[in-house]
C-alpha cells in the first residue's frame, strides 16, 4: 500500500499528455523491475508486465492507462503537478498505481494463471487502446478487466453492467467547396454556408429518439467558413461533428444519415463535398460472463454494489480490447463528495487503491 501510494504521488508530480508519456512509462517500468521479478515487455509507447505460471495455463489481462490532461493544477497538494498546464485530473495516476500494486501482490503470492499487466498510453485521445488491443490476439488473452474511478459514487462501492457500458463515438468532418464570388454579387458563386445551415437544421430529425433503440447523439464541435475578406463571398467551409451511439449499428446508421443529408444539401447548392473521420471508438461491450465475475468477486469481498444505470455517454477506448476477447470494465466509487474528473479540483482518492487491488486479485481467482 505504501509503495503504491508513493508511486501514485510520483506519477501525479510528473504528468504527461497522450503520446508523450516517456517519463511515466520509464518510471513505471523501473518501479516494477525494482520491486518484482515480472517479465517486462516494452512496446514503445506502452508496455506490459507478465507473470508466467506455465504453458497451457489461462491468460488473463488487466489494463490501466497513464496519460494526463491539459489542465492546470489549481489545488495545493504536497505532490502537485510540476508542469504548468498539465495534471492528472482523470485519475490515470491512480489507475496505474493500482495495477502496479496488484502486480506486486501477484509477484509475491503467485497464481496458477498467466497474468498480463497492461500499462496503456493515450486513453484521452483514444489512440492507446487501438494500439494495444492486438496483444489480445497475438498472445491469446482469454479475458481482460479494467476499471475507472468515479467521484460521486460512495467510496469503495462497485458498479458494473452487461452489454453496452459506454457509447461509441466518431469525430466527423464535412468539407464543402463551392465557387468564390464578389460579395456584391453572391449569385455568381456557390457559398457553402447555406448547405452547412441546412445540415445543422436537419440534425434534430436525424437523431430523433423514435428511430433508435438507444442513444443517438450528434454534437456540433465547430464551424469554419470563408475568410475575413469582406469583399468576397465564402467558397469553402467545414462542419465538425461528434456523433455517438449506444449500439455500433446505430452509430453507423446515424453516420450514413448525416452523409445522405450532406449530399442533398451539396447538390442543392452545387458544392463538392468530402468526409473525413477522427478519434473513432466503438461501443464498449461488457461480456455478461465477465461482468458476472465482477459482481461475484465484489460481493465475496463485502463491497457495496452500486447501480450502474444507463451506459455512459462518453466513449472509452477499452472497447478495442473487448472487441477482440472476453472482458469487462467496472467502476469504483471514489467518494460522494469528491470533485468530478476532468475538473481542476479533482485528485484521485488513495483510499480506494486496496479496494481495486483486492478486487483484481479476487477476479484472478474466479
Amino acid at each position: 500500500m505504501d509503495l503504491a501510494i508513493a508511486l501514485r504521488h510520483e506519477l501525479h508530480q510528473h504528468p504527461e499528455l497522450a503520446c508523450r508519456e516517456t517519463w511515466t512509462k520509464r518510471h513505471l517500468i523501473n518501479f516494477l523491475r525494482r520491486h518484482s521479478f515480472l517479465e517486462i515487455v516494452d512496446k514503445g509507447r506502452w508496455f506490459y508486465a507478465r507473470y508466467h505460471a506455465g504453458k497451457d495455463r489461462p491468460n488473463i489481462a488487466f489494463r490501466a492507462d497513464f496519460d494526463a490532461l491539459p489542465i492546470d493544477e489549481t489545488i495545493t497538494l504536497p505532490y502537485g503537478s510540476r508542469f504548468p498546464g498539465v495534471a492528472h485530473k482523470c485519475g490515470h495516476d491512480g489507475h496505474s498505481a493500482c495495477l502496479a500494486g496488484f502486480a506486486l501482490e501477484v509477484n509475491r503470492y503467485g497464481t496458477d494463471k498467466n497474468v498480463y499487466f497492461i500499462f496503456q498510453h493515450a486513453e484521452e485521445t483514444v489512440e492507446g487502446g487501438m494500439e494495444c488491443a492486438p496483444l489480445m490476439d497475438g498472445d491469446g488473452i482469454d479475458e481482460i478487466f479494467a476499471y475507472h474511478n468515479v467521484p460521486g459514487m460512495p467510496a469503495h462501492s462497485i458498479a458494473v453492467m452487461d452489454g453496452t457500458a459506454s457509447c461509441g463515438s466518431t469525430g466527423m468532418i464535412i468539407s464543402l467547396k463551392g465557387v468564390p464570388a464578389h460579395a456584391s454579387q453572391p449569385e455568381d458563386g456557390r457559398n457553402p454556408c447555406f448547405a452547412i445551415a441546412g445540415i445543422i437544421d436537419g440534425i434534430p430529425a436525424l437523431t430523433d429518439p423514435a428511430h433508435y433503440r438507444g442513444l443517438a447523439l450528434c454534437t456540433i464541435i465547430g464551424i469554419n467558413a470563408g475568410k475575413e475578406a469582406f469583399g468576397m463571398s465564402a467558397s469553402e467551409g467545414r462542419l465538425m461533428l461528434t456523433i455517438r451511439g449506444q449500439f455500433d449499428s446505430e452509430l453507423e446508421e446515424l453516420r450514413q444519415k448525416i452523409e445522405e443529408k450532406t449530399r442533398e444539401e451539396a447538390e442543392r447548392y452545387g458544392l463538392d463535398y468530402e468526409f473525413s473521420f477522427r478519434d473513432s471508438v466503438p461501443v464498449l461491450y461488457n461480456h455478461p460472463e465477465s461482468a458476472a465475475k465482477v459482481r461475484r468477486a465484489a460481493q465475496r469481498l463485502g463491497f457495496t454494489m452500486a447501480e450502474a444505470g444507463a451506459p455512459s455517454r462518453g466513449s472509452e477506448d477499452f472497447a478495442w480490447y473487448t472487441k477482440r476477447t472476453k472482458g469487462a470494465m467496472f467502476w469504483v466509487g471514489a467518494g460522494e463528495k469528491r470533485s468530478p474528473i476532468h475538473t481542476a479540483r479533482f485528485d484521485f482518492n488513495d483510499e480506494i487503491i486496496p479496494t481495486v487491488v483486492d478486487l483484481f486479485m479476487a477476479l484472478l481467482n474466479e
